[in-house]
């Protein structure tokens, strides 16, 4: 079982920035991806961003150029550095990894509890 553990959230005005952390623990082998989707009241739950363990990020179009996801894989972690926040971003922001707990385990899909990120305008 692997559990993430976010941190980071909070309220912020509009042009502020926030920065996300999610690290990982439990029965982990290897990590493939992690990365964040996030959840707006009234709305599915949508990807916005992700780093798989090759390399390379990718982004929703709404959080380019503004959004900013890194990885220690030292320390199972994965940040959010969110930069020039607007109130459309506001939405609780949920972690996932996708890890192996041995080489010959499948991989599986663990998501944290979530964190509200809330930008006042």
């Amino acid at each position: 079982q692997v559990q993430l553990v976010e941190s980071g959230g909070g309220l912020v005005q509009a042009g502020e920035s926030l920065r996300l952390s999610c690290a990982a623990s439990g029965s982990i082998f290897s990590i493939n991806a992690m990365g964040w989707y996030r959840q707006a009241p009234g709305k599915q739950r949508e990807l916005v961003a992700t780093s798989p363990n090759v390399g390379g990020t990718n982004y929703a179009d709404s959080v380019k150029g503004r959004f900013t996801i890194s990885r220690d894989n030292a320390k199972n972690t994965v940040y959010l550095q969110m930069n020039d926040l607007r109130p459309e971003d506001t939405a609780v922001y949920y972690c996932f990894a996708s890890s192996r707990r041995s080489v010959w385990s499948p991989v599986v899909s663990s998501w944290g509890q979530g964190t509200q990120v809330t930008v006042s305008s």
